[in-house]
């Protein structure tokens, strides 16, 4: 397995499809494509991941810092490919390069019913801290 930084030309079609398939809820701010095109937007920062094995694209991770906290958002593994160590490997380097950018600690959010990736990341020495996610939509897309 490979973990590379993500290739725009390269890997768009594939990992549209694969979080298409991966996060089954459909919100407009959460459209694959446009999550991607704000990422790409934002400038290269080393942070958007992709996991290849046998030449295919796998798995990914989106990693963000703003200069307080690092984020882990969109880690996803092709249902084919999980059990094999992808996740934890795509989510030790995204942690890595969080730490390269001097990043003190790492966020996540996780749907409250979805306790086996709870568990994977509690397995990963995450832990639920107890905090209330706010959120405001801006009538962006």
């Amino acid at each position: 397995m490979t973990i590379r930084t993500y290739d725009n030309q390269k890997d768009r079609e594939t990992v549209v499809a694969l979080w298409r398939d991966v996060f089954t809820y459909a919100t407009g701010h959460n459209d694959p494509e446009r999550s991607i095109d704000r990422k790409v937007a934002a400038g290269e920062d080393g942070l958007f991941l992709v996991a290849e094995r046998e030449g295919a694209v796998v798995g990914t991770v989106m990693g963000g810092y703003d200069g307080h906290r690092g984020w882990i958002y969109s880690l996803a593994v092709a249902e084919p490919a999980r059990r094999l160590g992808l996740g934890t490997a795509l989510v030790r380097e995204v942690e890595r390069r969080l730490a390269d950018h001097g990043c003190p600690k790492i966020n996540l959010q996780v749907l409250p019913d979805n306790r086996d990736v709870i568990a994977f990341y509690e397995r990963l020495g995450y832990a639920v801290e107890e905090r209330i996610s706010l959120g405001k939509k801006t009538g962006q897309p």
